[in-house]
């Protein structure tokens, strides 16, 4: 298949790296020229302009926009359609706010296109370990993407089978889902990235009690100094926490167990606020999700080692770098 891709940052760049690797052919696009001219050395039609793309795609049109949810994904949607013609196809697989795939399906379909989001989980380890993807839109446009969708799943590997399957999608076997019409891939994202949120506050949190085992005030016959490097690893062994997180919080510590590289300014990317929102909206107690959220904006103002380890965390899966900007807004993230 032949697709177009709009944005190559941490995760578009390789998104369109793996579907060459399979045989896919993209047409690729960034306002960056360096990362224009590294897809386009990698295999990828680079472009200089939205209209340049959208000529270069035979119908129906492919194009898949990965930029940071927002107004500049919300404007390159919008002239991309303008752009495009009867029974071409959008997607979204930024981390947009579900509320906003909804009106624009909505807007894309009076104009006879059609619009997919595509919660995308894999982070800068994706063109190597495949990405998660949880996909929102109508039936017959996402089996007609199916092709794209199985070169960018991780595959089933080598987890075992869930008993009681049978029968069941076996697409999510595989690493992806059609979660249902536009905006539920994006909601079951946002969900996802809010559990994130309070597994990583729980590593934290623990290691900060470990570390601090040693303390003065504590009775010398009760103090002890614990290898934090040798805990993480002990534990990513056999031990019913083990887990992706995990294994990057053991990475960082092996490096250097007191964090001196994070500050332990820890920012919150959007769907932690989104998904409390949700469960207000719901009346659903979420009191572990709130906390961590929470927990973030406290380490704005005063940090600890469970916040550097939570920076350690972030770095890990997504390369996000210690930031002071503003809080985002509603259908933004940092």
């Amino acid at each position: 298949m032949k697709i177009g891709l709009i944005g190559l940052g941490r995760m578009g760049g390789n998104i369109a790296r793996r579907l060459m690797r399979d045989g896919h052919q993209t047409v690729v696009y960034d306002n960056n020229p360096d990362a224009r001219a590294a897809l386009a050395k990698d295999g990828g039609e680079a472009v200089e302009s939205l209209e340049a793309l959208v000529k270069a795609l035979p119908s129906p049109r492919v194009v898949w926009v990965m930029l940071p949810a927002g107004e500049i994904t919300e404007t390159t949607i919008a002239k991309i359609s303008e752009l495009m013609g009867k029974d071409d196809i959008v997607i979204d697989g930024g981390n947009t706010f579900y509320k906003d795939d909804a009106r624009r399906a909505e807007t894309l379909a009076a104009k006879g296109q059609h619009y997919v989001d595509v919660g995308t989980s894999g982070g800068v380890w994706g063109l190597e370990r495949g990405y998660c993807m949880m996909i929102g839109g109508d039936k017959q446009t996402v089996d007609y993407l199916d092709p794209i969708f199985k070169t960018l799943a991780p595959g089933a590997g080598d987890i075992p089978r869930t008993e009681g399957r049978e029968g069941r999608d076996p697409r999510v076997e595989n690493g992806y889902m059609h979660a249902g019409p536009a905006g539920a891939g994006h909601f079951v994202k946002m969900i996802h990235n809010g559990i994130e949120y309070g597994m990583m506050q729980s590593f934290a949190e623990g290691f900060d009690i470990l570390k601090n085992r040693n303390a003065g005030y504590l009775p010398e016959r009760e103090r002890y100094e614990l290898d934090m490097a040798d805990i993480a690893e002990v534990w990513r062994r056999g031990s019913v926490v083990s887990s992706w997180l995990l294994d990057l919080t053991a990475s960082a510590l092996a490096k250097g167990p007191e964090l001196d590289n994070y500050s332990g300014y820890v920012d919150d990317s959007g769907e932690g606020r989104w998904t409390i929102n949700a469960a207000i909206e719901e009346a659903v107690p979420a009191e572990v999700l709130t906390s961590a959220l929470f927990a973030r904006f406290r380490s704005r103002q005063d940090h600890t080692y469970a916040e550097r380890l939570l920076s350690a965390m972030r770095m890990g899966f997504g390369g996000h770098i210690e930031g002071r900007g503003k809080p985002p807004k509603e259908g933004e993230h940092s």
